[in-house]
């Protein structure tokens, strides 16, 4: 059952999935219906869940589920996989690689792969201050303190001379 994503409680649980580059407009809206469409019909052992998304910065795309009431099982996990990679073949995005680190550069978001953050620092466009997302985070009052941090308040602080 699909609700917008600002009726989410903040407790619900998320999944931030990061594009290797931005979406077009375009793939944007095909994206959107996609996963309102998937939304509409997430369920849990038959039962629809209270579930929405939400796409920010044209890179991320965000599910999330109030599991007050019904938590998300493992095969309704797997079915927002499947959809998600259903949507990574057809637009040729790289979602569900986990290997990827995105960050502020000015006003843009950069992506980069985790071989290659090294390079970004000792360049200099990846510094101590700068805003990188925290895939990782968990439910969705974490999107507004935890997932836009400053590298040092991340993993990354062990390449900065300390």
């Amino acid at each position: 059952m699909y609700l917008p994503f600002e009726e989410m409680p903040d407790h619900a649980r998320i999944w931030v999935y990061q594009s290797d580059r931005k979406l077009t407009p375009e793939e944007e809206k095909s994206v959107s219906e996609k996963l309102r469409d998937f939304c509409q019909k997430w369920n849990t052992h038959g039962t629809l869940m209270p579930t929405s998304y939400d796409i920010k910065l044209g890179k991320f795309i965000i599910l999330a589920v109030d599991e007050s009431q019904l938590g998300a099982s493992g095969c309704s996990i797997d079915s927002s996989v499947k959809t998600l990679k259903t949507i990574e073949d057809e637009l040729g995005l790289n979602l569900l690689n986990r290997g990827k680190v995105s960050y502020m550069d000015g006003e843009e978001v950069a992506t980069t792969t985790l071989p290659d953050i090294k390079n970004h620092i000792t360049s200099g466009k990846l510094v101590r201050d700068t805003y990188i997302f925290n895939p990782v985070v968990e439910k969705k009052q974490d999107l507004e303190k935890k997932w836009m941090i400053s590298a040092e308040e991340s993993w990354l602080n062990k390449y900065f001379n300390n």
